[in-house]
């Protein structure tokens, strides 16, 4: 939940929102679990291919990818990018992706990437 704090500096009211930790909620987009989660699965794979001083080219050599979808999922344009296909990418990288998932039930449940 986000907490409303006023401000004022040099005269000015200024209003400050806390955020709620996920950006896409707070912008109001539609499906923002599933937006963060590619988010942080792009990351690792940028993280990655850093790692192991690849280029765009060679990262896309590796995964099936020409260049330019290469550019894309590092700028972040994730909307033609599945969850699987991400993590089918981290693989390539040679990185294990393990999924855990809790038996008990909560009322905030959600997805988390620990990495």
């Amino acid at each position: 939940m986000s907490k409303i704090r006023n401000y004022s500096v040099v005269g000015e009211a200024i209003t400050v929102e806390s955020g709620s930790g996920n950006v896409f909620a707070d912008l109001g987009l539609p499906n923002p679990e599933e937006r963060a989660f590619k988010a942080d699965l792009a990351l690792c794979i940028q993280r990655a291919m850093q790692a192991k001083r690849m280029t765009q080219a060679e990262l896309g050599t590796l995964v099936g990818l020409p260049q330019p979808k290469v550019s894309a999922l590092l700028r972040g344009r994730l909307s033609g990018f599945s969850v699987d296909r991400l993590l089918s990418i981290l693989n390539r990288l040679g990185h294990t992706v393990e999924v855990r998932v809790r038996e008990e039930e909560t009322a905030d449940a959600r997805t988390l990437l620990v990495a």
